[in-house]
């Protein structure tokens, strides 16, 4: 346990653990420092100097986000001396940084605009020796613009230390240093795999998704198309918080009503085919489990994390559910099974799906998803981009009356709605695998032992019949690398797996910490949207995926069973093993059955 020090912040004497660093004992007291580069979820990189306060007794300013506390410390945090000092700094920035916030995406979002104007930078006064570079738009997801470049390290962090992809590195030096792909070959010739974490921890708007809102409007706009539209599980609990709502509002009436108003002739559900993924994720998981075999069967529905695992983690691929991921399985079913049951030609029909992810955006290009015959989803907007269109549109989201989705693809079970947290896919599949296991149903729904922002949850359920089902859940792709190796070491030592089933999403904290997710996106707001989607369980009437009488009507009308010829055919995919070096193919590395 960590001792405490006695510390004076402007005057005032405050005990604080003597593991803080000023800026955290700050925080934590209600005293603010001025910062740029330093974010609470991540290790300082002490980059930008704006965070200096005046220590007693020392002959130059220190840096608030890397000096640790120490017994009697003294600390200013406000003189006339330290606010020319971050004046100066600030206005550094501004000159080498292209100003043009009425049309940055990040623009009221941006922390360089807002730490500007709280100190009374005047921008008219400010020269510019700013040499603008084209943006690297190489990515299917994501865009990155060194003109409005900070150079704080953050998505660099991000990248390398909690996600440990290692995409991003430092190129250059001095002034004209900045993140960059190795050897500057763009960000879609890199390990990138699109999990957009960069972009939530990025200041200001360097970094942001590709944008498909003009497409969308396009095809809203066209007579001779028909627009359908879903939304993932974690879309409800970030949209009201932009609109002044308690963060962690659960708004999915709303939601559909302000989708209707943009223009979209069908409104239905991504939680509807998240509970479809459970019965086919479910069947396959139980005839691995009957079958003895001794390799886990790893959750499929995080795009980042495939494309991880393709990257990283190839030899194991033959481990991951082939099942698709619900915005696909929703993408191909609304050219197959919707388009029959409403008798439109699939031609006409343009599937958009509403994401927390960046990485869907690559997830829906990719290739190989294009069983309806078509592509089958075709644009991919992330939380922010339906932020922006609901404000084009004029809509008074707080305000908007509630209305519910069409029916067909929109019932969801609280199964379904939990997908978007960390542990909530583990949980879904649970309450219906012990079902299809034992053919008697789970008593308590309430699965603790997978929830929460552990970086690696493990769990172990007894199933009648079978035994001692094990269980891990990892979020963020620097713990999936923790359980894939340990994967990895087990079926190369002993031949068998520690678990049995593992879910693993890209982003910390799950969906609710999606690349795509507002701005401001950090650890405490996914943990209050993730208890939204859990409270939303709770109040459902039906919180069983293989109970959802929507999914029961498909399987009767179309697919036949889960993991039937047609649910392979349209519902299930295969992967490939890519380069380290440049995230490109390499090779098949497992079939479709």
């Amino acid at each position: 346990m960590a001792k405490t020090v006695n510390v004076w912040i402007d005057g005032n004497q405050l005990e604080v653990p003597d593991t803080m660093t000023i800026i955290e004992a700050a925080d934590k007291h209600g005293f603010y420092i001025p910062r740029l580069c330093y974010h609470p979820d991540l290790p300082p990189t002490a980059n930008c100097g704006v965070c200096v306060v005046d220590l007693a007794g020392s002959p130059t300013p220190k840096r608030a986000c890397c000096t640790p506390v120490a017994e009697g410390m003294k600390i200013t945090t406000n003189t006339k001396k330290l606010r020319s000092y971050r004046k100066t700094l600030v206005e550094m920035i501004l000159s080498n940084h292209e100003v043009v916030c009425p049309t940055c995406v990040a623009n009221n979002k941006c922390e360089l605009q807002t730490l500007a104007s709280n100190l009374g930078v005047d921008m008219e006064a400010l020269p510019s020796i700013l040499i603008k570079k084209p943006a690297d738009d190489t990515s299917l997801s994501i865009i990155r613009d060194t003109n409005k470049c900070i150079a704080c390290g953050r998505c660099i962090t991000v990248c390398n230390e909690v996600q440990q992809v290692y995409a991003l590195t430092m190129s250059e030096r001095g002034i004209d240093s900045h993140p960059d792909t190795a050897f500057a070959h763009g960000m879609a010739n890199s390990p990138c795999v699109n999990c957009g974490q960069c972009t939530v921890y990025c200041p200001t708007g360097a970094l942001r998704e590709r944008s498909e809102i003009d497409e969308v409007w396009d095809a809203i706009l066209d007579p001779e198309k028909h627009v359908i539209v879903q939304e993932a599980p974690s879309i409800r609990v970030s949209l009201g918080e932009e609109f002044g709502m308690p963060l962690g509002s659960v708004t999915p009436k709303k939601m559909y009503a302000a989708l209707r108003k943009i223009g979209f002739d069908s409104v239905m559900d991504t939680n509807f085919t998240a509970d479809l993924t459970i019965l086919e994720e479910g069947t396959e998981c139980v005839a691995k489990l009957k079958a003895g075999d001794k390799r886990p069967l790893i959750t499929s529905c995080s795009p980042g994390w495939i494309k991880f695992m393709e990257t990283y983690y190839p030899d194991l691929a033959d481990c991951v559910s082939t099942a698709k991921s619900p915005m696909s399985m929703f993408g191909v079913l609304s050219k197959t099974y919707y388009a029959q049951e409403q008798n439109i030609d699939p031609a006409k029909i343009v599937s958009v799906a509403i994401m927390p992810c960046t990485a869907k955006k690559f997830e829906a290009r990719r290739p190989e998803l294009r069983d309806s015959g078509y592509q089958d989803t075709d644009y991919v907007l992330t939380t922010r981009e339906l932020l922006r269109m609901i404000k084009e549109a004029g809509i008074d989201f707080a305000n908007l009356k509630e209305e519910e989705a069409d029916e067909g693809m929109s019932f969801y079970t609280g199964a379904g709605t939990i997908f978007g947290a960390t542990g909530g896919v583990m949980e879904a599949a649970i309450r219906s695998a012990y079902f299809l296991v034992t053919g008697e149903e789970l008593e308590n729904l309430d699965i603790d032992a997978v929830r929460g922002l552990e970086g690696v949850k493990e769990a172990t359920i007894e199933v009648p019949g079978f035994g001692p089902l094990k269980v891990a859940v990892a979020h963020g792709l620097g713990n999936a690398r923790k359980v894939m190796d340990r994967v990895r070491e087990g079926l190369n030592t002993t031949g068998e797996s520690p678990w049995h089933f593992i879910e693993i999403m890209a982003c910390p904290g799950g969906c609710v910490g999606g690349g795509g997710q507002p701005y401001g996106n950090d650890i405490a707001s996914r943990a209050r949207r993730g208890l939204a989607l859990y409270e939303e369980d709770r109040n459902l009437p039906v919180r069983k995926s293989h109970h959802n009488p929507e999914v029961t009507r498909i399987y009767e009308r179309f697919l036949g069973e889960p993991n039937s010829p047609l649910a392979q055919k349209l519902l299930h995919t295969h992967y490939f093993e890519r380069s380290v070096n440049t995230g490109q193919v390499v090779r098949e590395v497992t079939h479709k059955h």
